[in-house]
């Protein structure tokens, strides 16, 4: 594999600004965490796949650091980002007598990183907290910017809280023992940001996908700041999602449905974001906005990641309909109209509503038959 360069990334909030730092064999490394707050205790939040390989890493950096650092171990799998599950958090919080100086960590993917946001939020009304995370997918969208939640059965990250961490750690190295599947998943969160924000890194991800793939360093670690840019330009604009950052939902309004319908954990949130941003695209074609040959494009770049570009039947009597009803519970949706990422022209995006008929078709021709 080849190196990467060390870069760090900053998040521009004002009080509540942050370094993201992306860089190879860094997890261990102490003097990363020499700044953070100082507290006598941390905790360490991951998940049964991810603490045997790195948490043990992890805790002896810190205990440096902290005199004392425990290691929460959650079970894996989105089907667990679940209020039981988060209460395994405060149990341990709790149990060890945490006071609110108490740093946490969250050592994992997406929903680890979540929960454990959600968590350091909500804990004495709010600790301190670090994301380190070890997947792709993690690494390039749900570390930065501070959304922390759950999912409720109804809907996906419908409950939570917008809250910072005080330092992004990216080591490239976790993500050679990604599984194949991870990887790919992964990489439907860096295509999302070509067609919506930065036209020449889309025409980069489709030059450097083979390499992506075989996860050569320097590919990884582009991808990861180039994205984690993208995103800290969007959020330092709009950190609450008023406006401009909920172009960063690219796919997501169809993928959200895709995992509610079918039960979290049955697709990767990735592939239900791809097979999302299919649709999404799809749509924003027949409304005029973009071209298909562009969309064609897209469709092409997303099957060569190893992603699904059909989406699944959520039921056999109306599939399309039950699409739009899981739709409606959605965080862009205003007085029960559903609201769309729509590819605006090649680089750009736009959040609009679309006709129901016009969405059951796209739908429709989208999905498996039956």
């Amino acid at each position: 594999m080849n190196a990467f360069s060390s870069e760090i990334v900053r998040i521009d909030l004002a009080d509540r600004s942050y370094d993201i730092v992306i860089d190879s064999a860094v997890l261990g490394n102490i003097d990363l965490y020499r700044d953070l707050p100082a507290a006598t205790s941390a905790v360490i939040v991951t998940n049964s796949t991810v603490a045997p390989l790195y948490a043990a890493r992890l805790r002896q950096a810190l205990l440096v650091r902290f005199t004392e650092v425990q290691v929460v171990t959650l079970p894996d799998g989105e089907q667990y980002k679940t209020w039981q599950t988060l209460n395994l958090i405060f149990d341990a919080l709790l149990g060890n007598a945490c006071d609110r100086k108490t740093v946490l960590f969250a050592l994992g993917g997406g929903v680890v990183g979540d929960m454990t946001g959600f968590a350091a939020a909500s804990y004495m009304r709010g600790v301190p907290f670090v994301q380190v995370p070890t997947t792709l997918l993690a690494q390039v969208d749900s570390s930065v910017g501070g959304k922390t939640g759950i999912n409720h059965p109804m809907g996906k990250n419908m409950i939570g809280a917008f809250y910072q961490p005080v330092k992004v750690v990216c080591d490239l190295d976790t993500l050679r023992t990604l599984p194949a599947r991870e990887l790919s998943a992964g990489l439907a969160e860096v295509i999302k940001y070509g067609p919506i924000a930065d036209l020449e890194f889309l025409t980069w991800i489709e030059t450097n996908m083979e390499a992506l793939l075989a996860r050569d360093l320097r590919a990884l670690g582009y991808a990861v700041k180039r994205s984690c840019e993208i995103k800290a330009w969007v959020v330092g604009q709009d950190e609450r999602e008023a406006g401009l950052r909920a172009i960063l939902n690219f796919g997501h309004t169809f993928g959200h449905a895709i995992e509610a319908g079918l039960g979290y954990g049955e697709w990767l949130h990735g592939e239900a974001v791809a097979a999302g941003m299919v649709m999404a695209a799809k749509l924003s074609q027949r409304l005029g906005l973009v071209e298909g040959n562009f969309v064609e494009r897209l469709v092409a770049l997303i099957r060569r990641a190893g992603l699904p570009v059909v989406g699944p039947r959520l039921s056999e009597s109306d599939n399309a309909g039950r699409y739009i009803e899981l739709m409606r519970v959605d965080k862009k949706s205003e007085g029960g109209e559903i609201k769309f990422v729509l590819i605006d022209g090649p680089g750009t995006a736009v959040v609009r509503g679309a006709p129901d008929a016009l969405v059951r078709e796209v739908i429709d021709a989208c999905c498996l038959r039956q």
